[in-house]
């Protein structure tokens, strides 16, 4: 009977998750709010790694991109890749990613959002450390909204984010 109960929680908890994902991927809006969110934790704050692999299509890649010595370089990673690189600085460090203004572009069940954002440290500075865009696209599949790819770069001196990001 112990064993029964034990697969019963299991298969439940796998099916709240299951919605809980759900619910945050019904729109483009949601979906987007909820990456910026589910990356975001002060110092020492865990981060729910499971719901951020979730929200991405299973061949998605994340492609961060700056200067090198040379030109521009570009570094393609899958999402777990992304974790296992990035995950320890967010929890060590504190990171905070906040949409400014995104921009929706949609034709049947792709997507694509240009989404200017800000980054701070902890939840209550009020100086962004850094700002940037965030190029996602997006699929509709299965009454919901996957990641597909996300390719981004910060702002700097010589590339300032054009004021029709920022309203």
């Amino acid at each position: 009977m112990k064993k029964i109960y034990i697969l019963f929680l299991i298969a439940s908890l796998s099916l709240n998750s299951q919605i809980n994902v759900d619910q945050k991927t019904k729109t483009i809006e949601s979906t987007i709010e909820t990456l910026y969110n589910v990356i975001s934790g002060d110092k020492g704050e865990e981060r729910d790694w499971n719901l951020f692999l979730n929200l991405f299509h299973k061949d998605a890649k994340l492609i961060p991109t700056g200067p090198s010595q040379e030109s521009h370089i570009a570094r393609y990673m899958t999402p777990k890749e992304y974790v296992e690189t990035s995950g320890k600085w967010l929890y060590e460090n504190g990171f905070h990613e906040v949409g400014i203004n995104n921009t929706i572009e949609r034709f049947g069940n792709i997507a694509h959002v240009f989404s200017s954002y800000k980054s701070f440290r902890k939840k209550t500075d009020t100086i962004p450390f850094m700002r940037g865009i965030n190029s996602i696209q997006l699929m509709y599949d299965n009454n919901r909204w996957y990641v597909i790819n996300i390719f981004w770069m910060q702002e700097s001196e010589k590339n300032q984010i054009p004021n029709k990001y920022l309203k």
